[in-house]
């Protein structure tokens, strides 16, 4: 009896010098494991006379359930030890002040697009919307692009897979919002059959796009605005006119300069580049490109079924995160779309 009371205060002693959880477990195979000090005590009981064998083992099971009363213990103030440990980690002063939740803000883009919108709209045009991706008719043969047009190549253009892997079929991300004005004047020609009396068409199409292209000014997803006015008698002047009240209420300004560039675009003729430049301020004098636009080209017409002796119009298209970098100062595009919160918080 006098050994298992020195095992009992051995196996305490053993596990109240540790503070780790797996130290703790090899101690107890020492004592309780197959092998251990308390386990062979029970396997030589069978030695025993028999009329020993009764005490011998009640005084063995005491001495067994003493260490594993000592052995929970120190499980459980080892627990508690660590779980103090890791509140005091992540303890909470609860009598700072509160954080409260950040204001969220429109995206720079998005503001500049519902500006954009807000103006035309206010001069009678629609907004209209379309499909991102897009059909080869709609976005390229529609609007008098050329089979051989560079912008058809896989090198300007994302085309979709199809299921083997190979190209899909005339099908893709648009590269511009045309096929949105193209899919209207679809649209507006079936609602008036007779097409005679068939009103003006007052349009614009704003949206993301995607081309194969990515600086500083550029990203293989940008966003566009295309306008249309189609009607009788409309002419280059109309055109003049609408983009350059546009520019000088966007930019609240009447003493921006406009001029109109010659230039070719498949789907216009004739044809024009719009620069835009500043009198005053950083960008005095510098003219910038804005944005491209002409008279509708007759082969549209034709393509929508609209007679191009009776009916003119014009189109145009720009970029309004162009707009937005010129209207915040902005120096590179990618920074509208790094989603750096600081960044964006500027405009909250």
């Amino acid at each position: 009896m006098h050994n298992l009371d020195q095992i009992v205060q051995a196996a305490s002693a053993a596990f109240a010098a540790t503070d780790d959880p797996d130290a703790l477990e090899q101690i107890k195979a020492i004592y309780l494991g197959k092998s251990g000090r308390i386990t062979e005590l029970l396997k030589g009981m069978a030695k025993l006379p028999p009329d020993e064998r009764r005490a011998a083992g009640t005084a063995i099971n005491r001495a067994k359930d003493a260490v594993e009363s000592a052995l929970n213990l120190r499980r459980e103030a080892i627990r508690e030890m660590a779980l103090a440990a890791r509140l005091a980690e992540e303890a909470l002063d609860v009598t700072l002040p509160g954080r409260g939740q950040s204001r969220g803000g429109l995206h720079p883009v998005t503001r500049t697009l519902e500006r954009i919108e807000a103006l035309f709209h206010s001069i009678g045009f629609e907004v209209a919307d379309g499909p991102e991706i897009e059909a080869d008719f709609q976005n390229f043969t529609a609007l008098n692009t050329p089979e051989d047009h560079p912008a058809r190549s896989m090198h300007d253009t994302f085309y979709l897979q199809n299921e083997s892997g190979g190209v899909a079929d005339g099908v893709l991300l648009r590269t511009h919002t045309s096929p949105i004005q193209v899919r209207y004047m679809q649209a507006h020609v079936a609602r008036h059959s007779d097409l005679a009396t068939m009103p003006e068409i007052r349009v614009i199409a704003p949206g993301r796009v995607y081309r194969v292209d990515s600086d500083a000014t550029h990203s293989p997803m940008f966003h566009q605005v295309e306008g249309l006015w189609i009607g009788e008698n409309v002419s280059f002047a109309d055109l003049k006119g609408v983009i350059g009240d546009f520019l000088r209420r966007f930019f609240e300004s009447d003493d921006l300069q406009v001029r109109f560039r010659p230039s070719f675009f498949p789907f216009t003729e004739p044809s024009a580049e719009i620069d835009m430049a500043f009198t005053s301020g950083a960008l005095k004098g510098r003219w910038l490109e804005i944005a491209g636009c002409g008279m509708v080209h007759p082969n549209v017409l034709r393509h929508v079924h609209i007679d191009p002796e009776k009916y003119s119009g014009f189109a145009f298209g720009m970029g309004p995160d162009r707009l937005t970098m010129l209207r915040y100062g902005v120096n590179d595009l990618r920074l509208f779309f790094d989603g750096d919160l600081r960044f964006l918080r500027q405009f909250a």
